[in-house]
């Protein structure tokens, strides 16, 4: 019996273009993140380990596209094989089938552990990378978005009597924000 080929794609954040993962090929379903990877709690990687049943093939760009950590990688291949569902990551041409051979299983391990480095090492550098700038002046970090004019409107419309989270709502920041703005006695 084959089963269905099933797409997994994740980027890191709402304005990254999903377009290239994956791009041409012919999918029965496509679960799509855009978050974060840093963790297995995401809402299309969860669904997509529920709906992958035996027969079925997971098909991911790469590595780190399903997993940040090798710890992760690993549970979630063992996960989906166990269940009889093949994994294939397209940028490594591997194929994951549960009756893997060692070398594949080094492969995953090898691969996931490089793939693991080098997300460290991009942190490492973009970290460098502001202290340097931070050091010669030219970073200074995110533009306030909160200006005079507007906290002094928060404050007024709070003192009004208007709720907190109605004028949180029409400025279009959270209620975190909000308070971080308003006096302790306006709160």
């Amino acid at each position: 019996m084959s089963g269905q080929v099933i797409g997994y794609i994740r980027v890191s954040s709402l304005g990254q273009n999903t377009e290239r993962q994956l791009d041409g090929m012919t999918l029965a379903e496509v679960f799509k993140d855009k978050v974060s990877g840093k963790d297995k709690n995401r809402p299309a990687l969860q669904a997509m380990l529920k709906h992958a049943r035996k027969g079925d093939t997971v098909v991911v760009h790469s590595m780190d596209r399903l997993a940040r950590n090798i710890d992760d990688l690993r549970q979630l291949v063992k996960e989906l094989t166990g269940k009889g569902v093949k994994v294939q990551f397209i940028k490594e041409n591997l194929i994951f089938t549960g009756d893997d051979s060692p070398m594949s299983n080094l492969l995953l391990s090898m691969l996931g552990a490089v793939a693991e480095f080098e997300r460290a090492i991009i942190g490492e550098r973009q970290r460098e990378g502001v202290q340097l700038a931070k050091a010669r002046g030219a970073y200074k970090g995110r533009k306030q978005s909160m200006t005079d004019e507007l906290i002094a409107e928060i404050k007024r419309r709070i003192e009004a009597g208007e709720s907190k989270v109605a004028v949180a709502k029409s400025m279009g920041i959270s209620r975190d924000t909000l308070y971080r703005y308003i006096p302790v006695e306006c709160a």
